[in-house]
């Protein structure tokens, strides 16, 4: 490394660690005059550590002094501050971590001040919540690290709801429903990589294509025929909740981790599948070959076409598990525009990640939080409108997209199409 680059590293460093240590004093005297001061001295906040209808052992609820708890938050993120601006931390994701922390704490602490919030309910619906969230981050993060995009996830998961809840009305069985789900989502998915593999149509727009179809042919089917005849083709039953033995009993993660339905549990299991497959197969390391440099990985015999069709079809096939979760994964009905733009989330979250399995579901989780978040504030009715709650999901996906977490850098040859020589 010559001399002018290290220089260059040391300004950009000496300009960060600036710029995050007094965000962090910032945040820290923010916490302070915001919710330190609005929150009455001597009442107590409690939070809630036990599920009713749970199998987990019981155990004392968490009580804190709600004044004390917002400024020892405050005087963390202040500590942290300073520390930067004096030594500095190069981990953006740790100086994130701790705004996070720091917030959030301080946040539910004023919210709940002298009531009592149930957390470990707010981990499991943030849980459940994240779950299709998930699904559509796993399906962007296997089709981009063969750099195909697929922003079409959205229609894909409309279209697979509504496959799951007709199937499963007709037949009388929910898990025909999810694999009929499943299958059509990996087929619609085979369509777009048809489109841009074979005849190199514009990724984006066949993938706003996918999404345009879908909230049309849905909409129109559910007013059509779903509406008509809602108990013979929109009333499914949903999946039971599953309870693992023991594990079920501890307390907090028991309710949290180890009593849901299966298409949580095969969540769960898909991400720890997808890291395994993509970082320690040797089918991963041609997939990445193939998003990297698809000309090096043709020189040495990777079949660049096979690897992206499989690739994107198993996106769509996860996508489509992530719909059936809308029907009955959930509600047992399909409503118009009932994903919400999950989709759209959870590509943000595939970002977030860094087109990571692992990364990609803990990005989720922050999205799912924020979504349960803001139901759980209006059953504690705070004095922030319901309408700035509704948008804390769609501000953070902002957040995230405009860079200021840290920058994430796709697959080299992520959205290009490939020509064999």
């Amino acid at each position: 490394m010559n001399t002018a680059t290290h220089e260059i590293e040391t300004i950009a460093f000496r300009r960060t660690r600036s710029t995050y240590g007094l965000v962090l004093l910032g945040f820290g005297l923010f916490i302070f005059l915001v919710f330190g001061l609005n929150t009455p001295a001597g009442v107590f906040t409690t939070f809630g550590t036990n599920l009713a209808g749970s199998q987990a052992i019981t155990i004392s609820d968490l009580v804190v002094p709600s004044q004390a708890t917002i400024f020892a938050m405050a005087a963390i993120a202040a500590f942290f501050g300073a520390f930067q601006l004096a030594r500095g931390i190069r981990s953006t994701g740790w100086l994130a971590g701790v705004i996070a922390i720091t917030f959030i704490v301080s946040f539910l602490t004023w919210a709940a001040a002298d009531k009592s919030f149930n957390l470990t309910g707010m981990l499991s619906s943030s849980l459940v919540r994240a779950t299709p969230i998930a699904l559509a981050a796993l399906c962007g993060v296997i089709s981009e690290r063969s750099a195909v995009i697929n922003i079409g996830i959205e229609g894909i998961m409309l279209l697979s709801a509504q496959v799951a809840v007709v199937t499963a009305t007709v037949i009388g069985n929910s898990y025909l429903g999810l694999v009929c789900a499943i299958l059509f989502g990996g087929l619609v998915a085979a369509f777009h990589a048809w489109l841009v593999i074979r005849f190199k149509v514009d990724q984006v727009v066949s993938g706003v294509a996918i999404n345009i179809v879908g909230a049309g042919v849905t909409a129109f089917i559910s007013s059509r025929f779903l509406a008509a005849n809602i108990n013979g083709l929109n009333n499914a039953a949903v999946f039971p909740t599953i309870s693992i033995p023991l594990l079920s009993q501890i307390p907090i993660l028991g309710p949290v981790l180890f009593e849901n339905n299966i298409i949580v549990f095969l969540t769960i299991l898909l991400v720890l599948a997808l890291h395994i497959l993509l970082f320690y197969t040797p089918w991963g390391l041609r997939t990445r070959a193939v998003g990297e440099h698809p000309k090096a990985a043709d020189t040495l015999g990777v079949n660049v076409f096979f690897v992206r069709y499989v690739n994107v079809i198993l996106g769509g096939m996860i996508a489509g598990l992530g719909g059936a979760y809308f029907t009955i994964g959930s509600v047992g009905r399909f409503d118009e525009m009932m994903t919400a733009g999950k989709g759209f989330i959870g590509l943000a979250a595939m970002i977030f990640g860094k087109w990571n399995p692992l990364g990609a579901y803990t990005s989720s989780m922050i999205f799912g939080f924020a979504d349960s978040l803001q139901v759980k504030l209006q059953i504690l009715r705070t004095p922030i409108p319901s309408e700035f709650l509704l948008m804390a999901p769609y501000l953070i996906t902002m957040l995230v997209l405009t860079g200021v977490i840290g920058r994430a850098i796709p697959p080299a040859a992520d959205g290009q199409p490939y020509e064999k020589q």
